[in-house]
């Protein structure tokens, strides 16, 4: 047999392999972004199963914020319906948006304040918040791997051919980023 025939399969060998890894990297890379979202799923609907609980406390002591609990449950409602993680991210951002203000009434009952249950239910939405804001970290990094591997080249190629779609990133929505008023 040739040498030159030789360095030819051995040079088609290599490129097999290539792609071989290539591919099953990126499909390991999607397989961890779709785990990670669901990381977030599980925290979220966490924070959802509480907050039935949470409104129901402060309707007891808020009766006429009726307006604010509605848009709560609302915001609630919203991300169940919601079938993509982008939609789902947006309800998310509304969630928490309704949440803060939700808050923000239970700061002018003093008697909600000190209410053990109340106290008890905000503190563990709080423990969840952390656990979705360090779940929202890790699929962000991992979304970056993914979409770094699928722009970079020579994996692009591999990327394109096998037609591997760039993942969105969880962003917080433009309210969240304004500085906070503090007023006394």
């Amino acid at each position: 047999m040739p040498i030159w025939l030789i360095v030819v399969i051995v040079i088609i060998v290599l490129l097999i392999l290539y792609v071989a890894m290539t591919y099953n990297k990126l499909v390991d890379l999607r397989n961890r972004v779709r785990d990670q979202w669901s990381q977030i799923d599980v925290q979220l609907k966490r924070r959802f199963d509480l907050i039935p609980n949470l409104v129901s406390t402060v309707k007891g002591y808020a009766k006429h914020e009726s307006e604010t609990l509605e848009k709560v449950i609302e915001a609630r409602n919203s991300y169940t319906t919601a079938t993509s993680p982008h939609e789902k991210m947006e309800a998310n951002n509304m969630l928490t948006d309704t949440l803060t203000k939700l808050f923000a009434v239970a700061e002018s009952y003093p008697d909600l304040k000190a209410n053990t249950n109340f106290l008890d239910l905000q503190q563990e939405l709080q423990d969840t918040e952390n656990k979705i804001a360090m779940a929202r970290q890790f699929y962000n990094d991992t979304v970056l791997t993914y979409n770094n591997k699928i722009e970079m080249f020579p994996s692009n190629l591999i990327a394109s051919m096998f037609k591997f779609k760039m993942e969105e990133f969880f962003k917080a929505e433009e309210a969240a980023k304004e500085n906070v008023k503090v007023e006394f």
